[in-house]
């Protein structure tokens, strides 16, 4: 069994999140039903996802919260688009953004995670654990 060292890998010395392999790599297309996509999310233990055009562009994000708000508005999910309920601001990283700066950005928007763009395209979604294991430098010893 690995154990976890100081100075492991791969977190050691990241400065920005392009450094950094996100393990979210989920995306949602606005066309999508709300109740599935709800169901994927569920199923991979993700709190949300960035929500992308047929294009690939990143419109929007869709999390656990806008769900919720959506059932307590008595919105049947089956019935419904992803679009329909989803969060509008564009709140994203690029692959330059230093670390500290998407921690500052998730706590002050009080994010689970936050979408990583590059060339303008949303490659992953960085989670809490992503970027506490990059600012700490936890790794795991592979030697071990």
């Amino acid at each position: 069994m690995p154990k976890v060292v100081k100075d492991g890998v791969p977190a050691g010395g990241f400065k920005t999140v392009g450094q950094i392999v996100g393990t979210n790599q989920i995306l949602v297309n606005r066309n999508q039903n709300a109740l599935e996509v709800a169901a994927d999310l569920l199923t991979t233990h993700t709190p949300g996802a960035p929500v992308v055009d047929d294009a690939g562009q990143y419109v929007g994000f869709i999390s656990e919260f806008d769900f919720l708000k959506a059932l307590d508005s008595n919105v049947d999910l089956n019935q419904v688009t992803v679009e329909q309920i989803m969060i509008r601001e564009r709140i994203i990283v690029t692959a330059n953004t230093s670390i500290d700066d998407a921690v500052r950005i998730m706590e002050e928007k009080h994010l689970l995670n936050l979408p990583v763009e590059r060339d303008g395209t949303i490659v992953y979604t960085l989670t809490r654990h992503d970027l506490l294991r990059a600012r700490i430098g936890l790794g795991l010893d592979i030697e071990s």
